[in-house]
């Protein structure tokens, strides 16, 4: 029998048991936390050791929710899904141990973690389309509380703005599904009748719902110009919490434009597809620039998280098998780069120096002084840039070599693209960690430790470990998920993509 659908179960029960334990110890709350996220890690590992790759979606549990509506709890799997659950249990148990000096409301923090990250299982693994929707509430909600109560800079502007997005985005993809439903005349709200429901919609019909359900999810995935959250939310949200953010949390969007989105509205997609691609290559580029100039360390990351999303959206854009997959990929790729940037630059640095400024850390020896976080953040940054032997590398290959076919114009701007994230990553790793150090910026002596630098922790080591590991292993074997994704777009939900496969 198959664990996956007890994890989203499991990870609420282990949120609430965080709260209870964290009225006592703070070290119970911190132990309840991991055990939980490692409940998730086995389950998916043990899941991915035992999947057969198949064209459909394996249902796991399929009961009656809401029978008046045809609503029913089912959760499913296929190769795609699988691939973003095993990218949550990554990022969630690397976030618990970079999160394991947190000491304010310990208990608290735990339970809205713990409550984020079943909401993000539960979206992935629905099968659902009104089930989905409300796990993606789930995850949406604590983010708020997470950001305003253990954030930093302008956290209550940067919690609002990022759930007021949040919140606008998921009404339109609620009127676009209750529209679907409506119009259409489902039975339910599983994918298939949906599907068949927008089939009986109206050319105008079918293209506005599917405007409404797209770019309501797309708000989430942080395509221009409905990125700004991103960067603000980023930059106030506590470590752990932009982890998820950039790492699982803007994946929702960009899933729920692949699982529901593309496939449901086929008519719709193809009068969209050019908007969709040119917004997606414009937020390549301009986020990118915006990184090149930015002083803050975490915002350099934040502009960094949109401007690899926008290659997300412009494999989706293209509606090719190929692309598709390389967006796929780019969702696993992006979720451990980010997430171990933003460990790095949040717990690794920013609460040993306190303070993320480009000008203040240059005029320290920060590779002297911190020697592992240097070396974690340029094999991180190597990974962001895309270089081969990293998994960004076979992702926006993929994405590239569909969008030169689709349009070429694309393809070329996007490489301008990856040309400037190389140049805002050598720039942000020189400033921040190779800087000369100055006397005059009143460090003094001392500024070296005689140890050679202060040491990482054994949390910060782990955590760390755990995401490069997985971004070397499918930067050097991305047929591990390569061979679950591509069966996976074969299903007669992607006929729109699979009719342009290239022999």
């Amino acid at each position: 029998m198959s664990l996956l659908p007890w994890i989203p179960v499991v990870t609420l029960v282990g949120a609430l048991l965080a709260l209870v334990a964290g009225a006592r110890s703070a070290a119970a709350a911190r132990a309840v936390a991991l055990l939980t996220a490692l409940f998730g890690a086995v389950a998916a590992g043990v899941a991915a050791a035992r999947f057969a790759p198949s064209n459909e979606l394996v249902t796991l549990v399929d009961v009656p929710w809401i029978t008046q509506l045809g609503i029913r709890y089912h959760l499913a799997v296929d190769g795609i899904s699988l691939s973003l659950v095993v990218l949550t249990a990554l990022a969630a148990t690397s976030g618990v141990l970079f999160s394991w000096t947190v000491a304010e409301r310990v208990g608290e923090f735990f339970a809205l973690y713990l409550t984020l990250v079943a909401g993000v299982y539960g979206v992935f693994l629905s099968a659902d389309a009104f089930l989905f929707f409300v796990f993606y509430e789930i995850a949406i909600v604590p983010k708020y509380f997470l950001v305003a109560g253990w954030g930093s800079t302008r956290r209550e502007y940067g919690a609002m703005k990022l759930v007021l997005y949040s919140f606008a985005g998921s009404a339109l993809v609620l009127a676009g599904l209750v529209w679907t439903y409506g119009a259409g005349g489902a039975e339910g709200f599983s994918f298939g009748a949906l599907t068949e429901a927008a089939s009986r919609m109206s050319y105008g019909e079918n293209v506005a719902a599917f405007g409404l359900v797209f770019f309501g999810f797309a708000t989430l995935a942080g395509l221009f110009p409905l990125h700004t959250w991103a960067p603000t939310g980023h930059v106030a949200a506590p470590t752990a919490a932009s982890m998820l953010l950039a790492g699982v949390v803007m994946k929702l969007g960009a899933y729920g434009c692949l699982r529901i989105a593309l496939p449901f509205y086929p008519v719709g997609f193809a009068a969209w597809q050019m908007v969709i691609g040119w917004l997606a290559v414009a937020g390549i580029v301009y986020a990118g620039l915006v990184a090149l100039v930015q002083r803050d360390f975490k915002f350099v990351i934040g502009y960094s998280s949109v401007s690899h999303m926008g290659f997300v959206m412009l494999g989706l854009a293209t509606g090719e098998v190929e692309a598709l997959a390389g967006a796929t990929l780019q969702m696993f790729s992006h979720g451990v780069i980010a997430g171990l940037l933003f460990g790095v630059v949040g717990r690794m640095v920013y609460e040993r120096e306190h303070t993320r400024d480009l000008v203040e850390l240059e005029a320290r020896p920060m590779h002297r002084r911190l020697p592992g976080a240097a070396a974690v953040f340029v094999l991180a940054g190597l990974a962001s840039m895309g270089l081969p032997g990293f998994s960004g590398f076979p992702a926006e290959l993929k994405i590239l070599v569909g969008a030169w076919s689709f349009h070429p114009i694309w393809a070329v701007a996007a490489v301008v693209g990856v040309l400037v994230a190389g140049a805002f990553t050598l720039r942000v790793m020189q400033r921040a960690f190779f800087g000369q150090f100055s006397a005059a910026c009143g460090l003094g002596a001392g500024a070296e430790t005689d140890d050679g630098g202060e040491r990482l922790s054994l949390p910060e080591k782990l955590g760390a470990g755990l995401l490069l590991a997985a971004t070397i292993v499918i930067g050097l074997k991305p047929d591990l998920l390569l061979d679950w994704i591509m069966p996976a777009l074969q299903s007669p939900a992607f006929h729109f993509a699979a009719s342009k496969v290239v022999p």
